[in-house]
């Protein structure tokens, strides 16, 4: 945008008051986590805007950064994007140009919200505007400051995709909430003066997506430019528990400036990683199903994670007191891609039959027992595609150890969640029961034997017929008044 026209921007943009006095961290901080969320467990990430349209990437890294990779020459993915971005769209189409192709003339939220509820989801979180900064809802902020429409409903889409998504997936008995992002890579305001892009922009936008769609989760991201006071996190997160529409409900996460991640705000958040390695404070890992959050059409079926592979995921995040947000990324006609779908609907299976040993539940004194061999723990933070969960349960490498049981507990019933079944008993250590505990299968009728041999709990297996077992991925024995 020419100088003048930010000019234009700056004189019919509203002039807001300085700041307001807001409390700093501690109040914040103390604030009680709503239970609610540490109950879900699992929750369903959305990625999806004019990005959607390119749905391109190096492989192995994020679709919905193109734009950024497209115009910073110091990113590593920009010469292969840009290569991309001439040969198919022409040097002379802008990113700008894409939004007249992002109709989502496709988009059923009914679909998506019966798929969500299937796939044993309890919260979906929808990205209400990425670091591009187009709005999926009428932002009458993202127009203003951009100086042209860009919102999903004066272009594009023509339609409230926020408004709509949060009715289907509410009138499904599930949480809605919103990734906002704080800052907008090439925002005339925010290029010109941050702090007037905060106060005109950010400010205002927040407010009018909150008090619009009363979100249950606000998941903040692109925070790391500028320290929490420059987007007045602290103000904006006072107004949401004092005078926002549902301070008792509404949880966020720790994304709010620099170094406010596993300090700040509310739940922790990891990417792409393995999570935290306990529950001190509630925390949840969030990934894509492949390398990327938005849709690649670079990504073929080796770069998916399987149903498996998630399933453990779930289960391992679960155990150590974790919750779980597994991305989608829609294409720009609004479809979700089968395969995404497919994911999903294994995983709704299992908790079908399972999902007491997940939901509500809380971490045990150790989240699993290791088999025999050398622990290789997965590292907690750090590059993607580290956690190789496979390696930690089913198909170690030599000499190595897998966690052969995972445990989670609920009042006076504790879970034991095997990802394969041994030979024999299954053998939990270092567990003394009451002689009236009762062992069963999940899935399947009656009581299961068991004996006390020292510090030793030996469950005897039932005869099983495969043929008649239903997603056998990983098998869930409750052990009812453990204690």
């Amino acid at each position: 945008m020419r100088a003048s026209s930010i000019a234009l921007v700056l004189l019919v943009a509203p002039v807001l008051s300085a700041a307001p006095i807001a409390p700093d961290w501690p109040a914040i901080d103390q604030r009680p986590h709503p239970a609610w969320w540490s109950d879900a467990k699992f929750g369903i990430f959305i990625h999806w805007g004019p990005y959607s349209v390119p749905a391109f990437s190096k492989v192995g890294e994020y679709a919905e950064w193109y734009w950024r990779d497209l115009m910073d020459e110091k990113r590593k993915s920009h010469a292969e994007v840009k290569a991309f971005h001439d040969r198919v769209y022409g040097p002379g189409f802008t990113y700008a140009d894409f939004i007249p192709r992002f109709r989502a003339e496709l988009f059923d939220p009914e679909q998506w919200a019966d798929l969500f509820q299937k796939a044993g989801a309890k919260y979906v979180v929808l990205t209400s505007k990425h670091h591009d900064g187009f709005a999926l809802w009428p932002s009458a902020e993202a127009n203003r400051s951009w100086g042209r429409a860009w919102n999903s409903v004066d272009t594009g889409p023509r339609r409230d995709l926020v408004g709509d998504l949060t009715a289907a997936v509410r009138r499904k008995g599930l949480k809605m909430g919103v990734y906002f992002s704080l800052y907008e890579w090439f925002n005339p305001l925010y290029v010109a003066d941050p702090d007037l892009y905060v106060a005109r922009h950010l400010v205002p936008q927040f407010k009018d997506l909150v008090t619009r769609y009363a979100p249950s989760i606000i998941f903040a991201d692109g925070e790391w430019e500028h320290p929490a006071k420059t987007w007045r996190s602290t103000e904006l997160l006072h107004w949401l528990f004092t005078a926002g529409p549902n301070p008792e409900e509404v949880v966020v996460n720790d994304r709010w400036g620099q170094g406010t991640r596993r300090v700040h705000g509310g739940y922790f958040t990891t990417e792409f990683g393995s999570g935290l390695p306990t529950a001190d404070h509630p925390w949840e890992e969030n990934r894509g199903m492949g390398h990327s959050f938005g849709y690649s059409r670079t990504e073929n079926l080796s770069d998916y994670n399987s149903s498996e592979e998630l399933l453990y995921m779930l289960i391992d995040i679960v155990s150590r007191g974790g919750n779980f947000l597994l991305d989608v990324g829609p294409t720009a006609d609004g479809r979700i891609p089968v395969i995404m779908q497919q994911r999903l609907a294994d995983l709704g299976g299992w908790l079908a039959l399972n999902g007491e040993a997940i939901y509500g539940t809380r971490p045990w004194v150790r989240p699993c027992q290791w088999s025999e061999g050398k622990v290789k723990e997965a590292p907690r933070e750090g590059a993607k595609v580290v956690y190789d969960i496979m390696k930690l349960t089913v198909a170690p490498d030599p000499g190595y150890a897998v966690k052969e049981i995972f445990f989670t507990q609920k009042e006076k019933d504790l879970y034991a969640i095997c990802p394969q079944l041994p030979d024999g008993d299954v053998v939990i250590r270092d567990l003394h029961l009451p002689a009236a505990a009762t062992v069963s299968l999940l899935g399947r009728a009656g009581s299961l034997a068991w004996r006390q041999a020292g510090d030793e709990v030996r469950i005897s297996l039932p005869r099983l017929n495969p043929s008649a077992t239903r997603y056998p991925a990983a098998w869930v024995f409750r052990i009812a008044g453990f204690r």
